[in-house]
């Protein structure tokens, strides 16, 4: 297993930056790599599935995502095709001062011949990480008001 965590410290108040990540579909906005996220099923509680299509080491890598935990401040979403599986776990906690901090950890598993690739994965998710906490940033700090 492959773990990523990155936190992120954000103008945007914990209850609105929750709000904004809970919405998967989102996603196209604060994370780098996703190209695509559609809800196909669900209210957006436990149970509801989102189609995500992500760009990873020049190729499209296509995930079906189902959310397991929306309990503020918590939410747990996992993703699975047929080589990989991501459990996202992010938790959103407001900060004394004003704003917010938000811990984001994927934890990834990958089966078949993927599964031998992990040397070679693990400094491209690093730089995943990178790319997405920046832009997670700058996408909850427009919200903050």
């Amino acid at each position: 297993m492959t773990t990523l965590h990155r936190r992120v410290e954000t103008r945007a108040a914990a209850d609105v930056a929750f709000a904004y990540l809970a919405d998967f579909e989102n996603a196209t906005e604060w994370d780098s790599g996703t190209a695509s996220c559609t809800r196909v099923q669900g209210d957006g509680g436990p149970g509801t599935t989102y189609r995500n299509v992500s760009e990873f080491a020049g190729r499209k890598v296509e995930l079906d995502y189902t959310v397991e935990v929306l309990a503020e401040p918590t939410f747990v979403i996992v993703g699975r095709n047929a080589t990989t599986t991501s459990r996202d776990i992010i938790i959103v906690t407001p900060n004394p001062g004003g704003g917010s901090t938000v811990d984001y950890t994927a934890h990834f598993t990958f089966s078949g011949p993927a599964r031998f690739l992990g040397p070679l994965i693990n400094p491209l998710l690093a730089r995943l990480g990178d790319q997405t906490a920046a832009t997670l940033r700058a996408a909850l700090d427009r919200l903050a008001t």
